[in-house]
């Protein structure tokens, strides 16, 4: 009776078992301590995210055409390279600051430092 299902040229056996060692693999991974789950997303994580407002970009948009039709795009945050002088570092801090986070430096007298300190943010890192 289960011999036909144990033909391993029949292509739904091998989605079967393909299957299965996902789940397995998902299960598997579920259970696991935070520090022994394999990170894959490490080198994506930092990309297009403002360094003092931590803002992301929206990916949920759309574009409706004039039939309707409804398209998905991403709106990016405006990323802009500055570079301020931190006073409690003693020397300048390069960050990935989005316009709005300009302006949030700019109403504070432009001292990164207070701003930092305001949202959080560790700068020796930069």
């Amino acid at each position: 009776f289960f011999l036909p299902l144990l033909n391993f040229h029949n292509p739904f056996f091998l989605m079967r078992t393909a299957l299965l060692f996902l789940a397995f693999l998902a299960v598997a991974t579920a259970f696991m301590a935070p520090a022994a789950r394999p990170s894959v997303q490490t080198s994506l994580s930092a990309g297009r995210v403002c360094d003092l407002l931590g803002k992301r970009p929206n990916r949920k948009a759309r574009v409706v055409t004039f039939s309707h039709k409804r398209i998905k795009k991403v709106q990016h945050v405006n990323l802009q390279p500055k570079k301020y002088v931190s006073a409690a570092l003693k020397r300048t801090v390069s960050m990935r600051l989005s316009t709005k986070g300009i302006k949030t430096v700019q109403k504070y007298g432009g001292d990164i430092d207070v701003a930092a300190a305001k949202f959080g943010v560790d700068l020796k890192q930069f």
